[in-house]
């Protein structure tokens, strides 16, 4: 009975330490998906603003000349 109360208690242990490591996975992807959003928010926001010269953007555009 002792061995298993002991087992038990290592198990629980396991489990909480697991659920910690879990918790912090997911904060820590949130994060990310919180600034991933902000980033699409601004570039959104970039390619709605109309060009100076009154052109329409294109993405393609804007890729570097080394590419």
């Amino acid at each position: 009975m002792e061995d298993r109360l002991a087992e038990l208690e290592v198990r629980l242990n396991l489990t909480e330490d697991l659920v910690e490591a879990l918790n912090l996975t997911v904060y820590r992807q949130q994060q990310q998906i919180d600034l991933l959003q902000q980033q699409l928010r601004h570039l959104y926001r970039y390619l709605q603003e109309p060009s100076p010269a009154g052109e329409k953007r294109s993405p393609h555009d804007e890729i570097p000349p080394h590419y």
